[in-house]
């Protein structure tokens, strides 16, 4: 099978020369292979294996799509994880949840917007291990809108309690003014930032690549707020690149990342492919993710996998990807935000994303 797309319908041209002069990154050469094998082996048996809940052995999946230069593009399935905390959602919350019970915090508050997978995924996950959770919700506004809302409704089936905030207000949402406001309001509790990145967070992500994963030239993952990408780069290999496709505009993201990781220099932020912002979509890009879908049986969220797969097709077909490269990208999951997009593209008479009752 073959995907075909002309990726000018989505972006602006980005020739091998552009990158060379602009990005510095082009062309995409791995660092030499040097005891790879060895290396992962060595990280594998140090991990610490404690679960809030049990999962099964994560499924890596070659694409059955014929890319040009005998490139060959897999794609790791973290999005089945666990049906409702999936992908880097369990990761992130995994070591978060364990330190909250051995703190004794009886209850958690984190941040997100309307359709936050990081708010139904910790709404769910604090019920399995029995600890409270308050989500802090960008907009006041949805106070009212929770039984329309796919995501907020499931967080508050799971038993998560609803703090709604002002875009004014969310943004104080770092300072230790509003934390201790949050405590005057809720008593003490444990705090997980917007996004769940933090160092517990990082030591998650770090376990996403395995020593089955040595073998690929390249990792390529979603960026949100960085905590993902930051464990990739801890646990990637020396011949092994790192790539991030951030789903939000701006260039802060680097120094975020930098914060988190081991000095490596290693991987590389790509910021052509966000379509705009953070969930904008058009219906080129809804076009792809369905066909993409019916070629291969693998559902992608529109907000980050999808962008990412995306973003690495237009790589591959510009021919900046050495030849007979392996590429693992990374599914981060997200699937439950489909119910919300689609819900936004229905209400303008859009085409929709035709897979959302295989997801159900």
């Amino acid at each position: 099978m073959v995907l075909n797309y002309d990726c000018q319908s989505f972006t602006k041209k980005l020739s091998a020369a552009y990158f060379l002069k602009k990005k510095g990154i082009f062309p995409l050469a791995p660092i030499e292979k040097t005891q790879g094998k060895q290396l992962a082996c060595n990280f594998a048996q140090e991990i610490r294996r404690v679960s809030m809940i049990a999962i099964p052995v994560i499924e890596t999946q070659k694409v059955p799509i014929s890319y040009p230069h005998g490139i060959t593009l897999y794609i790791k399935r973290e999005d089945k994880t666990h049906v409702h905390v999936s992908g880097n959602k369990y990761r992130k919350l995994k070591y978060n949840l364990l330190e909250a019970s051995q703190k004794g915090y009886k209850q958690l508050i984190t941040f997100g917007g309307a359709y936050s997978n990081h708010i139904a995924a910790t709404a769910y996950a604090g019920k399995v291990a029995g600890i409270e959770t308050i989500g802090v919700i960008r907009g006041d506004e949805l106070a009212s809108a929770v039984p329309h809302n796919p995501t907020l409704s499931f967080a508050k089936e799971c038993g998560m309690r609803f703090h709604f905030v002002s875009r004014d207000r969310f943004r104080l949402k770092h300072t230790e003014a509003f934390k201790e406001e949050l405590a005057n309001l809720f008593g003490p509790y444990y705090y997980v930032p917007e996004g769940g990145t933090n160092a517990l967070a990082i030591k998650g992500t770090e376990e996403i690549l395995t020593p089955e994963d040595t073998d690929y030239d390249f990792i390529t993952t979603a960026v949100g707020t960085g905590g993902t990408i930051a464990g990739l780069i801890n646990s990637a290999l020396p011949h092994q690149k790192v790539l991030g496709f951030p789903a939000l505009c701006g260039k802060f993201l680097e120094e975020e990342i930098k914060k988190w990781i081991h000095g490596s220099d290693h991987w590389q932020l790509i910021h052509d492919y966000n379509l705009g912002g953070y969930a904008k979509v058009n219906e080129p890009f809804i076009r792809f993710l369905n066909d993409f879908f019916r070629q291969t049986r693998i559902p992608l969220d529109p907000v980050y996998t999808g962008k990412m797969i995306y973003g690495v097709t237009c790589l591959i077909e510009k021919g900046l990807f050495p030849e007979n490269s392996k590429i693992l990208a990374i599914h981060t999951g997200g699937l439950q935000g489909i119910y919300g997009m689609n819900q936004q593209l229905s209400r303008k008479k859009k085409q929709t994303l035709d897979y959302e009752q295989e997801i159900s």
